[in-house]
């Protein structure tokens, strides 16, 4: 099975995917659409930008017929951006089918009006404002019949998983998707609980060589300017901080320094929010300075460089964090900045299973944006422990270790 067509989709579905130069399944939709078409659960793991999106809605428009009271469709993702983004893909596939979008940091009554007198055949939104609704009578989840949870590891993740279980909790064993990048062993105890007999679809890295991914060695002192220079060689880049303070701070910083960029962090009004991507999206501004709220689902095609300007909390967070760029079989680049106080953050990364890179010739992408490594890091075996010469060790020191080195 190659095609839509040949998957059995509808042909008004087929005529929107068309216009939109989409006719070829890739592996994700080929493995999980005719399993979820049959009626099965299925748990999808790929990377990010791999097409999970159609995979899981194409069977959903198929699976549901308009007329009927609703909701018989539900999807729930972790943040509002994701949940536009999905609604706004499940639009573009003209099904017929009418949806609600439900999330926090705006009014209710639009949402509302959505949802009045079971209307809305497809509900799309986050678990708090989907609990809200709810609770407010507005709509009922004794009709949904099939069920999506993106970004499924971080649905269960301690924030989400009390609302995610009550949302769940009251549902009729609906038809039920997981999908995500990343799939923790706890992950696995929520599939084995609430789905039947689940397809396991995993995919791996297609085109893993479309990014490269460096290590970028510097003092605190002089890491903002090296963060400038090399943005002045990149266009469209994201650049992810920890915390909501130190984003609002560092886009401060990047404008005073001549830059056209811009923040996204949870605080901000969902006006603002939309005006922030609308701006990236249109690329009038070039840098997108976020938290980690920007790692999951923003599907932004154009975005050439991520840059890890503050460590993340898990190596599955760098996952999604470096996702946001070599996607649909695009080059991109990430960079991931590492200072005197970080190595020990790094080290606990490593152990998470964020990937080996090797370091970066900061001076070369500053000055010319030009993409070299620095001579492979050496491993010395002293007794029982392994030390990595240090990328800043002088070059004197670092050519007297590569003598005695252990290889």
């Amino acid at each position: 099975m190659q095609t839509f067509a040949e998957a059995g989709v509808n042909a008004r579905v087929l005529a929107s995917l068309t216009r939109q130069k989409i006719t070829s399944l890739n592996q994700v939709q080929s493995e999980s659409i005719p399993a979820l078409v049959a009626g099965r659960d299925v748990v999808i793991q790929s990377p990010t930008g791999s097409g999970k999106t159609l995979a899981f809605l194409v069977p959903l428009i198929e699976r549901l017929e308009p007329g009927r009271p609703g909701p018989r469709g539900l999807v729930v993702t972790p943040t509002r951006e994701l949940a536009i983004q999905v609604d706004s893909v499940f639009r573009s596939l003209d099904s017929g089918l009418r949806t609600a979008l439900l999330y926090g940091g705006v009014g209710y009554h639009t949402q509302t009006q959505a949802l009045r007198g079971g209307a809305a055949d497809v509900v799309i939104g986050t678990p708090g404002r989907i609990l809200d609704m709810f609770q407010r009578k507005a709509f009922s989840l004794s009709r949904v019949e099939y069920m999506v949870l993106d970004e499924a590891d971080q649905m269960f993740d301690a924030g989400f998983a009390h609302d995610v279980e009550r949302i769940i909790g009251l549902t009729y064993s609906p038809q039920t998707v997981l999908a995500s990048a990343t799939m923790p062993d706890w992950v696995s105890r929520m599939i084995d609980k609430h789905l039947q007999e689940p397809l396991q679809v995993t995919v791996i890295a297609e085109g893993e060589s479309m990014l490269e991914h460096g290590l970028i060695h510097t003092e605190s002192g002089a890491k903002l300017r090296l963060l400038s220079e090399i943005l002045k060689k990149h266009h469209s880049a994201i650049v992810f901080g920890r915390t909501k303070h130190g984003v609002r701070k560092l886009n401060r910083e990047l404008q005073r320094m001549g830059h056209r960029s811009v923040e996204l962090q949870g605080n901000m009004a969902q006006v603002a929010r939309d005006r922030v991507m609308e701006s990236f999206r249109n690329r009038r501004a070039d840098v997108l300075v976020a938290t980690n709220v920007a790692a999951r689902g923003l599907d932004l095609t154009h975005v050439g460089l991520v840059v890890n300007y503050e460590l993340p909390e898990s190596a599955d967070a760098m996952t999604h964090r470096v996702g946001r760029t070599a996607r649909n079989g695009k080059a991109g680049r990430a960079l991931t900045f590492i200072t005197a106080t970080d190595h020990e953050k790094w080290s606990k990364l490593r152990r998470q299973g964020a990937p080996a890179l090797r370091t970066l010739d900061a001076a070369a992408l500053a000055r010319d944006g030009g993409w070299s490594y620095l001579h492979e890091q050496v491993q010395v075996h002293v007794a029982s422990r392994t030390q990595v010469a240090s990328p800043q060790t002088a070059p004197s020191r670092l050519r007297r270790r590569r003598r005695t080195a252990v290889r």
